[in-house]
C-alpha cells in the first residue's frame, strides 16, 4: 500500500516537472521569435554603409542593353538583388520581387544581378518569365557590395547612395530594406541595437 502511495506521488511530481519545462521552453521559443521577427535582411560584413555613394557601373545585361547602376539616375532608386539558378531560395522570392517592382514603380527600378554560365542566366529568365527586369552578370559587381551569400539585395537611394542591404530569404526580409530606407538605417538589426541602447525613462539601459 506504502509502495502504491509513493508511486503515485512520484508520478505527479514527474507530471508536475514536465509541466514546468514545457512552461518554459515554450517562454524561451516566445522570446526568440520576439527577437527575431522583427530583424528583417541580415547585413554581412562590409566596407560600405549606409549614406555611402554606391559604386558606380555600366554593364550590359544579357539581352545586350546597357544598364547603369549607381549614380544619379533621374531621381530614381535602384533594388539590386543577386541571385542564381541554382538557389532554391531565390527562386521563391520573386513572386516578393515582382509585388515590390510594382508597388515601387514611381520611384524604384529592379535590377538582376549573378555571375557564371550566360546561357543558364538566359534560361533560368525564360522559364521564370523575368525579361522584364534588366538582369546583368558580373563578379566584380557583387564583390564591391560585398555579397558572399545568396540571395542579397543591396537599395540605392535616388541621389545613388546606399540606402540598405542585406540577406533576403522572405518578402519581410525584402520589406524591411524599405523600412530601413524610411528609418535611415542600414537594416532593422541596426535599428534594434540603437533603440536598445536608448536610456529608458527610468535611467536605465534598455536591454
Amino acid at each position: 500500500m506504502n509502495f502504491l502511495i509513493a508511486s503515485q506521488i512520484m508520478l505527479w511530481v514527474a507530471v508536475f516537472a514536465l509541466g514546468f519545462l514545457c512552461l518554459v521552453l515554450a517562454r524561451q521559443i516566445g522570446v526568440l521569435h520576439e527577437r527575431l521577427a522583427p530583424a528583417g535582411a541580415l547585413t554581412l560584413r562590409q566596407t560600405l554603409k549606409v549614406g555611402d555613394p554606391a559604386p558606380e557601373f555600366t554593364l550590359q545585361s544579357i539581352d545586350g542593353a546597357a544598364v547603369k547602376i549607381g549614380g544619379a539616375r533621374g531621381g530614381r532608386g535602384q533594388l539590386l538583388l543577386f541571385i542564381s539558378p541554382d538557389c532554391p531560395v531565390c527562386e521563391s522570392l520573386l513572386p516578393a520581387i515582382r509585388s515590390a517592382h510594382g508597388a515601387e514603380r514611381k520611384w524604384l527600378d529592379v535590377v538582376l544581378a549573378g555571375d557564371g554560365d550566360v546561357e543558364r542566366h538566359v534560361g533560368f529568365v525564360r522559364d521564370k518569365g523575368l525579361g522584364k527586369f534588366p538582369y546583368v552578370l558580373s563578379e566584380r559587381l557583387g564583390r564591391s557590395f560585398g555579397v558572399a551569400k545568396l540571395p542579397y539585395a543591396v537599395l540605392i537611394d535616388e541621389a545613388g547612395r546606399l540606402a540598405a542591404s542585406g540577406l533576403v530569404n522572405t518578402r519581410e526580409h525584402l520589406e524591411s530594406l524599405f523600412v530601413a530606407r524610411e528609418r535611415q538605417v542600414g537594416t532593422l538589426q541596426q535599428y534594434l541595437e540603437e533603440q536598445d541602447r536608448v536610456p529608458a525613462s527610468t535611467g536605465e539601459w534598455r536591454g
